[in-house]
């Protein structure tokens, strides 16, 4: 059920409905699949925004082998054409993204009520704020959402990390990144606040 749910909000009396099982049964066994490190529980970000934020967790299941496994994925085309598709690219760009960043990092995703929202934002040690977006296209464009989130978070740097290779700006102050040089800046930034 988690893997037909990756990226969405946790829905726990859902999930305890569907399963038949008490809501603090399906809590523990969350928080068992999160300590075998089988799950990621993201939590949303809440600053001094003022403003209505949501306050549910996303939940993924870290290893999008495993998703694709659960979800009888076998091969890329029947990803591709998988509803799922976007979220287990999200949450492989999530997971590989926190593997690089320095220690004692943070991470949460945002979401406002009026529709602001962002994937990922990383608060680096030194409190430095790195919103990223994700997006499955080869040719990504961002929704007003993602602006809105930049003005309420006020990061110090925005990517929008796509399925491609080449680095671009995307608009003023977002510039547009494959994975692996987005891994590159994180592990760079890193590196030199060490």
């Amino acid at each position: 059920m988690l893997a037909h749910n990756q990226g969405e909000l946790l829905n726990a009396a859902k999930l305890a409905s569907s399963l038949g099982v008490d809501g603090k049964t399906v809590s523990r066994y969350l928080d068992l699949l999160i300590d075998l490190l089988l799950v990621r529980r993201l939590k949303p970000w809440h600053g001094n925004s003022g403003k209505r934020l949501v306050k549910s967790p996303k939940t993924y299941v870290r290893d999008s082998g495993l998703v694709h496994a659960l979800l009888g994925i076998i091969d890329k085309e029947s990803l591709l054409g998988h509803p799922v598709c976007g979220q287990s690219w999200e949450g492989f760009v999530i997971e590989n993204c926190l593997s690089v960043a320095p220690r004692h990092s943070e991470a949460h995703f945002y979401r406002s009520s009026a529709g602001a929202e962002c994937d990922l934002l990383i608060t680096f040690p030194d409190q430095t704020v790195w919103a990223i977006e994700i997006k499955r296209s080869v040719a990504p464009r961002l929704q007003k959402g993602f602006y809105f989130a930049q003005d309420d978070v006020k990061p110090q740097a925005a990517f929008v990390v796509y399925s491609g290779k080449e680095s671009y700006p995307i608009s003023d102050g977002v510039r547009a990144t494959g994975l692996i040089e987005l891994l590159k800046r994180i592990e760079d930034y890193g590196k030199e606040r060490a």
